[in-house]
């Protein structure tokens, strides 16, 4: 049976974090936080960007433990020994995925909208998950040069933002309470439900794990790599939150269908605003397509766990792509960009990455706990017990603050996960090689 092929080193899986992190989140969601927070923008994002930063911590840990392509549900299983809770955090992952993909067509199909407009919206999103789907389909090599391309694009972009913007830095109270949108003061709850909002652009790192058994050294290059990623991102993304407000007001950030696009024809009347939207297409595909290689992967994982029926995990002979799971991943992506719009999209992704961030906090501690009992040491990469148990603190709070609507589309589908389980239930012999494989590491 054909296996998947380890290709991926230190430097390109950091762009794959990169590219994976930035992307659709900061160029398509900027302007909705700015609806919600007015100059405050910067606080969401700060906000989101701790707690990424605090399960990040533990995503490393982990990923230098158990570097496999079944990611959350093989580590979620091996520490709490439940096959429900594996499945659905592992399916929520996939989920996560899924809705991050759909927002990003979405996304791509309003920016390609807005340079040629006689190109239909439909037409935009099915052309998107038809050029994704092939270039996950050729090859993990193809897909990392795709990454490369993208993430330098992308990178550009954001930088040429900042530069723009730099001059206007200073001319906006970014304390500014009144430029609050119907609100007038800022509460703790305004600031978590918006970052529930931008938590989206922060969510991208916990894909690493699923690629692990194609990276080169991946106990080394996994954490190594996460921790990298997180690190360039976090600092794009805060500078361009506060250039973007900088730059323009709020109200008109909300209503934009170009945000980024608008504030460099602000900053810089003088560039060609049309290859700034080019520059976004490339960066909104990146994230799409990174998304993709996560989902399939993670299906293709599941199925070689016995989690999902064993034939999602065929790989095909000559692309050395899990094909099967690369064609329904494609079916369901078509399918929540033509039903979902950007913002419950986006709500819905970070509603279940944070459900997934709880349980793989909770997993470390646990994982941490009993190294301390056993006074065993498994990894370099340890961290102290408080950051996972402020994670999952920082996670509940954020779920606990979103809105009733933000559960919609992650309900729905939360209520199918659980239902494929008792249709899809593991066996006895599934659990026991489920325990083999743990045991084996």
């Amino acid at each position: 049976m054909s296996k998947l092929q380890r290709h991926i080193g230190l430097f390109a899986l950091t762009l794959y974090g990169v590219g994976d992190i930035l992307g659709s989140g900061i160029y398509g969601l900027v302007g909705k936080a700015a609806g919600q927070l007015g100059n405050f923008v910067w606080l969401a994002f700060l906000v989101s960007f701790l707690l990424a930063l605090l399960t990040g911590l533990c995503y490393a840990a982990l990923g230098a433990r158990y570097p496999r392509a079944a990611g959350s549900s093989f580590i979620i299983w091996k520490a709490f020994r439940n096959p429900f809770l594996a499945f659905v955090a592992g399916m929520a992952t996939m989920a996560s995925g899924l809705t991050s993909m759909a927002a990003a067509a979405n996304i791509f199909s309003g920016y390609l909208n807005g340079m040629l407009d006689f190109i239909p919206v439909w037409i935009g999103i099915l052309g998107f998950c038809l050029l994704l789907a092939g270039i996950v389909f050729a090859g993990i090599k193809q897909s990392m040069w795709a990454n490369t391309i993208c993430t330098v694009i992308e990178v550009t972009g954001l930088i040429l933002i900042i530069a723009a913007g730099v001059p206007y830095i200073g001319q906006v109270n970014l304390f500014d309470v009144q430029s609050i949108p119907n609100a007038g003061a800022l509460t703790p709850t305004l600031v978590l439900s918006g970052a529930v909002l931008t938590f989206y652009s922060f969510v991208g790192f916990e894909d690493l794990i699923n690629v692990s058994e194609e990276v080169i050294k991946p106990k080394r290059t996994v954490p190594l790599a996460l921790m990298l990623a997180m690190l360039i991102a976090s600092v794009i993304y805060m500078l361009v939150a506060i250039v973007a407000v900088s730059v323009m007001a709020p109200d008109k950030l909300a209503v934009s269908k170009e945000p980024l696009v608008d504030v460099i024809r602000i900053a810089w009347p003088w560039f060609p605003a049309k290859i700034f939207s080019v520059i976004a297409l490339f960066a909104v595909t990146n994230t799409a397509l990174l998304n993709f290689i996560m989902a399939s992967r993670l299906m293709y994982g599941l199925g070689n766990l016995g989690l999902l029926p064993k034939f999602v995990s065929k790989v095909h002979a000559r692309t050395k792509t899990p094909w099967v799971a690369i064609a329904i991943v494609f079916v369901v992506f078509l399918v929540l960009a033509y039903v979902g719009d950007v913002a419950s999209l986006a709500r819905a992704t970070s509603l279940f990455v944070l459900l997934v961030f709880m349980c793989m906090n909770a997993s470390l501690f646990m994982f941490q706990k009993n190294d301390r009992r056993s006074k065993r040491r498994v990894t370099r990469w340890r961290i102290p017990q408080f950051v996972p148990v402020l994670g999952v603190i920082g996670t509940v709070a954020m779920m606990a603050h979103a809105k009733a609507e933000d559960f919609k589309i992650a309900g729905t589908m939360l209520i199918a996960i659980v239902i494929l389980f008792f249709i899809q239930r593991p066996t006895d012999a599934q659990i026991e090689k489920f325990e083999s494989a743990s045991e084996a590491d």
